[in-house]
């Protein structure tokens, strides 16, 4: 069912069709994904990096650069105020020199459209679009005055917040094309530096001659897919960091060359990481129907079970997050948010044209990571694994159907390889506890013990642990891997849902608590004036089968 106003369809002979076109449309999520995505893309997307010198982030540490790299005797606030009238005025310097711009925003403007302003009448191939200032809160050292109990008191260097100028560098390089470079203009100094991974993957696929169409932050086709692919891959750190150098090096820096020597150096970090995989499709109303299945579906995908499964991390009720899913419309544009502490999962249908699924990583030690960018490598792995995830969690939540006989296998009991494996009745209460406990597992790459299994079925069926034994856990986990449900993990006491286990749960699942159990609600526990159109079907049908079955005692 896609949400009205979105496409016309009609069924005719088993196939939905688009009566805007006359042309079939995929009907599966699997199928569209199989059959009608023309290309695939795992790039990092945008990255927004912390610039700054270690040693400077504590008031100890400011005071050992002071005292022992300066040579100040009493280390304090008053001594940051000439490197700073210093720095303002070498980038103000710099804007003349170079023939750019210094632009002033104003409050609440958007620095993205000013951006594209000047990029259109950008004509080379390298260089400082505008310099950019604005205000903003900023973390600083301050002077605190202190006392000691023999020498009385004495000034100390600690943490604090300020609003202060900021200056925007926007820039476009060679080889990584848009991105800019943010000074604060006080002390400790620490700057900002945002990139963009698609838009440096289409300057290397230009730079190599291979033809391509962009989409806006993305790319819709690509003569050489595998090169491309290839090309994303290679954005590493270390080419991060050599682009930061380069840009340090022609930019006012407000340490000299002696501070420099001394160790002052600034190191990176990152502050946001958006990893995303786009899918093209072949027409744009395949991608449209899929993604508002998808919604339709996921709605509760933001629950802690659903979320650790795609962010393969373990939800305790101590860990700091709101679990929710948010579908968010820009316009008419639906899209789906899945968060995770401070982290979270955005899907949305770009362009019209293209699914893509978005990890976006706002503190890496929500994954036990460092925020060092030498980590970079790690996280991608994280955030690309976690897109597969998601969109393995919805191909099969999507497509849970399973055939007649395979429903009337599991109605059965039978004999695998000489043992025999009992009968999972839709209905039954520890069947339909059992499967519905195995969707929490669905997605665990190491799988699941005993005892975990346990702790979730038990609660189902009103039991405590204790009372659902090990030996009837045994006993379950037995049949669920007699009948493919489950599989062990080889040298290890753990199991493993297989496709067809997450399958028949979430048929068994969705067709009780969506079909049958508020059907039946429906007919029976519903008031007779509120009857609904399907109690007063079933009434009808009822009445009709009773005057059929009075018709044939009378001829009889």
């Amino acid at each position: 069912m896609v949400a009205q106003g979105v496409v016309g369809r009609i069924v005719a002979g088993g196939e939905p069709i688009d009566r805007s076109r006359g042309m079939n449309v995929a009907r599966t999520a699997a199928e569209v994904l199989a059959k009608h995505t023309t290309l695939e893309l795992e790039c990092v997307d945008r990255m927004y990096l912390n610039v700054y010198v270690p040693v400077l982030q504590t008031g100890a540490g400011a005071a050992h650069f002071f005292k022992k790299m300066r040579g100040n005797p009493v280390p304090s606030s008053a001594l940051m105020a000439p490197t700073t009238r210093g720095f303002v005025a070498a980038m103000e310097r710099y804007a003349a020199d170079a023939g750019v711009d210094l632009v002033r925003f104003k409050r609440h403007e958007r620095k993205d459209d000013r951006t594209r302003a000047y990029l259109r009448e950008f004509s080379g191939t390298e260089g400082v679009l505008y310099i950019g200032k604005a205000q903003e809160k900023a973390r600083v050292l301050r002077t605190e005055r202190r006392e000691h109990p023999v020498f009385g008191p004495y000034p100390w260097l600690v943490s604090s917040t300020a609003m202060v100028n900021h200056y925007y560098a926007c820039i476009v390089d060679k080889d990584f094309g848009p991105l800019f470079v943010k000074f604060c203009s006080y002390f400790p100094y620490n700057a900002k530096l945002c990139v963009n991974g698609h838009e440096y993957l289409k300057r290397q696929l230009a730079k190599r001659g291979v033809a391509f169409e962009a989409l806006d932050n993305g790319v819709l086709s690509c003569a050489d897919p595998a090169l491309m692919q290839r090309l994303a891959d290679n954005l590493t750190a270390a080419r991060i960091d050599a682009l930061l150098r380069k840009w340090l090096a022609r930019l006012p820096h407000p340490f000299t060359a002696a501070d420099r020597a001394a160790g002052i150096r600034y190191d990176v970090s990152v502050l946001q990481a958006e990893f995303a995989l786009t899918q093209v499709f072949d027409r744009p109303v395949q991608g449209r129907v899929l993604f508002e299945e998808i919604i339709r579906e996921n709605v509760d995908l933001g629950r802690p079970d659903h979320v650790q499964l795609i962010f393969d991390r373990r939800v305790s009720r101590r860990t700091p997050s709101r679990y929710r899913t948010r579908v968010i419309t820009d316009g008419v544009i639906p899209s789906l948010h899945v968060d995770y502490k401070h982290s979270r999962i955005k899907q949305y249908h770009k362009e019209g044209r293209a699914l893509r699924t978005e990890t976006v990583v706002n503190d890496t030690y929500d994954f036990d990571i460092g925020r060092r960018l030498r980590n970079l490598e790690d996280l991608k792995k994280i955030g690309f694994a976690a897109n597969r995830r998601l969109l393995r969690v919805q191909r099969v939540s999507h497509d849970c159907l399973i055939g007649a006989k395979a429903f009337d296998d599991l109605h059965r009991p039978r004999a695998v390889g000489g043992q025999r494996a009992s009968a999972l009745r839709f209905g039954d209460p520890r069947a339909r506890a059992l499967l519905a406990a195995l969707l929490g597992f669905g997605m665990l790459p190491d799988g699941f013990q005993n005892r975990d299994l346990r702790g979730r079925v038990a609660p189902l069926l009103g039991l405590s642990v204790d009372d659902y034994g090990r030996g009837r856990m045994t006993y379950d986990l037995r049949r669920l891997r007699l009948r493919g449900l489950i599989e062990k993990i080889p040298l290890t006491r753990r199991y493993r849902v297989t496709d067809d286990g997450l399958r028949t749960a979430l048929c068994y699942h969705r067709a009780y608590a969506r079909v049958l159990r508020p059907a039946m609600s429906v007919v029976f526990d519903a008031p007779p004036r509120s009857a609904s159109r399907l109690s007063r079907a079933v009434d009808s049908f009822d009445r009709e089968i009773q005057r059929l079955w009075q018709g044939h005692i009378l001829a009889a």
